[in-house]
């Protein structure tokens, strides 16, 4: 199958120019002007004039079918995926998760249970680890060789994820030394475990009371400790879903003595804030995730180190659970409630919109942090993060022109409801391809299950 994309203004994360593309099965095999003047024999043409040619965005931050706080989060990974790619994401790295006692490969091989046959676009894993003896870290050697390079681990939710810190230096050391990379929930969880059951006691329930005790200083001193035992253990290591600007500077410093500190960022931060818990009623339990939503005063501070560089990565943190029936769990306890919200659909147009449209950020920095960044720091570049010969067919024609109103009514995700519900964006994913198939036309998914296939990375460079 041959595809000849042409006429479209191709972005990567450096270059800007309008050139044809030219697909062989997989993956690009030519790039240049007026390549339909050549007798290539294409079995499909696609016309891309007056729109972008971007490669397939990367969100290296999902649980799908994560099980949490007595449940389940809503996507598995074929309804996930699915809207993922309508979105114009052709790459997820999602968290397989260790369990205290369980072997490291155990863990994986659930995931993979979960995964094949199911995923419509390519995936890879991180590993959750919580259970980390001596005699474990040959299994996290070998997980590295296997293509699953990266672990996370958390500072966070004690009795369920929370390692000490000896784990955590262990973990860094031994990742570091065979190019593995760590990547932090930071927050201080022990400390927030009293808040919240302080809290409860003199019975605050409502779901801004979640956001409450959990200020933007536990995260602060939590990103800080994480780079201080990173330095010790002389390692890198990537801070999740950075939410505020107290903890921004924590990476900030780190950075500007020269220690290999990266961070990710989270639409939900930059477009959403604390208000949405001062709802009427239980409104606000849609917007329970960790971190919590802050202040609206962090957001500028987010745009400047995505800016400035300090903050690498826009990834969704995407963990659904529908508000009736799963959020409710939490409705006389916010302890209870299902922490996190969806957002894997619309990580593109949002960006784009409040990003690109909004002059925030140019449009080789929007295709960085959205693809190519992920692509450098998780070993999957450059077959995947840039248009090149040589790469991967993922690539999205996107409409810089065409708008939509998010609304739970129209998306893809199996929630009731959506974080951005009435939220009119401008940056549309109009045809999908990935490894050179088109799954996504006109804004119409035309993939199928399975079609995704298990993304072996590389090392950190």
């Amino acid at each position: 199958m041959k595809t000849l994309i042409k006429g479209g203004h191709i972005v990567t994360a450096s270059d800007s120019y309008v050139a044809d593309i030219l697909i062989d099965e997989a993956s690009v095999v030519l790039i240049g002007r007026d390549l339909e003047g050549i007798p290539l024999s294409t079995d499909k043409t696609i016309d891309a004039s007056g729109k972008y040619v971007i490669p397939g965005g990367i969100d290296p931050h999902t649980h799908m079918d994560l099980p949490f706080g007595g449940t389940y989060s809503s996507d598995d990974f074929e309804t996930g995926t699915r809207a993922a790619a309508v979105g114009g994401t052709t790459t997820i790295v999602d968290f397989a998760v260790q369990y205290h006692g369980q072997a490291l490969n155990e863990a994986l091989d659930v995931w993979f249970a979960k995964a094949e046959g199911k995923a419509c676009i390519d995936y890879g894993f991180h590993m959750i680890v919580t259970d980390l003896p001596d005699r474990r870290l040959p299994e996290l050697y070998e997980l590295i060789n296997q293509g699953v390079s990266s672990f996370k681990l958390f500072m966070a939710y004690p009795g369920v994820f929370l390692v000490d810190d000896g784990t955590i230096f262990k973990a860094m050391t031994a990742a570091g030394e065979k190019g593995g990379l760590i990547c932090m929930h930071a927050e201080n969880g022990v400390v927030i475990d009293v808040l919240v059951k302080r809290a409860l006691a003199e019975g605050k329930t409502s779901p801004k009371y979640h956001a409450l005790t959990r200020p933007t200083r536990a995260e602060a001193e939590g990103v800080h400790r994480a780079i201080a035992i990173a330095e010790m253990a002389n390692s890198p290591v990537y801070i999740v879903h950075l939410s505020c600007h107290e903890a921004l500077k924590e990476v900030q410093a780190a950075r500007d003595r020269g220690l290999p500190a990266f961070a990710e960022t989270c639409p939900q931060y930059l477009f959403l804030d604390y208000s949405y818990y001062e709802q009427e009623g239980f409104e606000g339990a849609k917007y329970v995730m960790t971190p919590p939503l802050r202040d609206k005063s962090n957001q500028e501070q987010l745009w400047k180190g995505l800016r400035g560089n300090d903050l690498q990565v826009i990834s969704t943190d995407h963990c659904p659970f529908c508000f009736k029936e799963q959020k409710e769990l939490g409705r006389d306890d916010f302890s209870k409630i299902p922490n996190g919200g969806p957002g894997v659909e619309h990580r593109m147009s949002l960006i784009y919109d409040g990003g690109v449209v909004q002059n925030r950020i140019g449009l080789n920095r929007f295709v960085e942090l959205t693809s190519t960044a992920a692509a450098k720091i998780f070993g999957m570049f450059p077959r995947k993060g840039t248009i090149a010969v040589g790469s991967d067919a993922d690539i999205v024609i996107f409409d810089p022109n065409r708008e939509q109103t998010i609304s739970a009514k129209t998306h893809h995700m199996r929630v009731d409801y959506s974080a951005y519900e009435g939220r009119k964006v401008r940056g549309v994913a109009e045809t999908v391809l990935s490894r050179g198939n088109v799954i996504v036309e006109n804004e119409i998914f035309k993939g199928k299950p399975g079609d995704g296939q298990f993304l072996k990375r590389g090392t950190f460079a």
